[in-house]
């Protein structure tokens, strides 16, 4: 069974989501036969490689608030991201273009440390909270998680996966995806936002229920043959 996960690495509820989907994954009765794919989805494709403003800088003016004030409406956030194990400062981000980051997702996955590398990612921007548009910041991130640094060098000096990235968000489109996360199962099912574990779990096991149908056999039978031998 797949499971399909379009995210960004800057984007807070996507962190939370991945928490609770880990949960349920864990309860699932056929977790092994499960395979995760981590897609691409850009929040803002036109935010500065540069990091800029503070989180609550950026806040801030959108609303109209002072700084403290958009400092405290992050911290809700910060309280339920603690709830799922996530050390959170949002105030205290930066944001930042993510595509390179994608990229290099992408090539994380083609040598099988997808999941590596999208954990790696949010763990650096939301815990250590460094800007992952910063290139020397991928290219520690990738050498951590044993990524080729030829191969990286090349992706990040190229346009290598860039086709990859925006043909991921185009199919996310045509899925209807307007927001992250947003998790689709085996193609037949779709789960948008960050839901609870309980969510994720209930749709595992129905998509495994649809894949894997269990015959009902009707009580007392009739007349076979069984074997090698017939009754008559």
């Amino acid at each position: 069974m797949q499971v399909e996960i379009w995210s960004d690495v800057v984007c807070p509820w996507c962190y939370i989501g991945k928490r609770r989907f880990e949960k349920a994954l864990a309860d699932f009765e056929h977790a092994d036969e499960v395979t995760v794919r981590w897609r691409s989805f850009e929040l803002d494709p036109n935010a500065a490689f540069l990091p800029g403003r503070s989180m609550a800088e950026q806040l801030a003016a959108k609303y109209g608030r002072t700084v403290e004030q958009a400092g405290e409406m992050l911290r809700s956030m910060d309280r339920m991201a603690a709830a799922e194990g996530l050390d959170y400062d949002l105030a205290s981000t930066t944001g930042g273009n993510t595509f390179d980051a994608h990229r290099l997702l992408h090539l994380a996955e083609d040598h099988g440390l997808g999941p590596d590398m999208k954990e790696a990612l949010l763990h650096t921007y939301f815990v250590e909270r460094v800007a992952v548009s910063d290139p020397d910041v991928l290219r520690r991130v990738a050498a951590k998680v044993g990524l080729p640094a030829a191969e990286v060098e090349e992706v990040l000096a190229g346009d290598r996966y860039a086709d990859a990235v925006r043909a991921d968000e185009r199919e996310a489109h045509e899925l209807g995806c307007t927001g992250v996360p947003f998790a689709v199962v085996d193609r037949k099912f779709a789960v948008p936002g960050a839901q609870e574990p309980d969510t994720f779990l209930a749709v595992l096991r129905r998509a495994w229920d649809q894949a894997h149908p269990v015959l009902e056999t009707v009580e007392g039978g009739g007349p076979s043959c069984d074997g090698d031998s017939c009754s008559i």
